[in-house]
């Protein structure tokens, strides 16, 4: 049997050079499943995504969506991608073991945790205020630098990596400080600036908002302290404050003292993020 996709809609092109297309999986022309491909947003035409896989019930566990996600490859290979990102639900055991075996590694995670109805209590001694725009420029510059670097070091080309970090500030921070929704903190210990804190909002979910820490930073002659675990306490009090019930994030893989952290405090992973490379 041969397993084939067919486009069932046009090639979607946007001004930017981004691409888009829904196809069937077909066996000699019987469809049984779909994938979406799509380019990366924010990395720009030369990342491409899986998007969506899914087969018929009848025809999983036939190595259906093995041969889909080759096939999605190889369009992807078509379109100039130089690497392929896919995001797992974190409770599917079957894809989560497909794309391990097709040869994709983990990247990062995404973490949510259900908050408490009481805001938790913040260290003592420990002094917050808002960031002033006196002190913006300098920590946009390094957040956009440490948040590129975070991705080269896990693959990603430098330039598609400099493009995700100034596209994530252009969507997330389109009027910096005075962004509806978003909070810049300053974490202050004895007189010192110890560690920033970005919070802002967004969907955790298809159409479920929900809190969110866009970055978290640590001095680094401050780091063992114990200031990320109050910076999160922070992140923690700011969404409840505003409403909200859930609190996401977004970890790097080999990050291994902030995913400690994270799991100390109550986050689950959801998604685990995949890449590999196409040339």
């Amino acid at each position: 049997m041969t397993t084939t996709l067919r486009p069932v809609e046009p090639l979607q092109q946007t001004p930017d050079g981004g691409r888009s297309r829904t196809y069937d999986v077909c066996v000699n022309s019987r469809r049984v499943g779909s994938v979406h491909l799509a380019t990366a947003p924010g990395f720009g035409p030369g990342a491409g995504e899986i998007t969506a896989l899914g087969i018929d019930e009848p025809d999983r566990r036939r190595g259906r969506g093995t041969v889909a996600a080759l096939a999605a490859e190889e369009i992807l290979r078509g379109w100039g991608c130089g690497q392929v990102h896919v995001s797992v639900p974190a409770g599917a055991d079957a894809a989560l073991r497909m794309t391990t075996a097709l040869g994709y590694t983990e990247r990062s995670r995404n973490m949510v945790k259900a908050l408490p109805a009481e805001p938790p209590a913040l260290p003592e001694g420990v002094e917050i205020r808002p960031m002033v725009e006196a002190e913006y420029a300098a920590w946009e510059a390094r957040a956009k630098k440490g948040y590129a670097q975070s991705w080269i070091d896990r693959g990603v080309p430098e330039d598609q990596a400099r493009a995700k970090a100034e596209d994530s500030h252009r969507t997330h921070l389109p009027q910096g400080l005075a962004t509806p929704g978003v909070r810049i903190s300053v974490v202050v210990r004895d007189g010192q600036v110890v560690g920033h804190l970005w919070t802002g909002r967004i969907a955790l979910e298809p159409g479920t908002m929900g809190a969110y820490v866009y970055d978290i930073e640590v001095d680094a002659a401050q780091r063992g302290r114990g200031y990320g675990r109050a910076l999160m306490l922070l992140a923690e009090r700011v969404a409840i404050e505003a409403g909200d019930s859930r609190l996401g994030l977004h970890v790097f893989a080999g990050n291994t003292p902030a995913l400690r952290l994270y799991e100390s405090l109550g986050y689950r992973t959801t998604h685990v993020n995949g890449f590999k490379r196409l040339v």
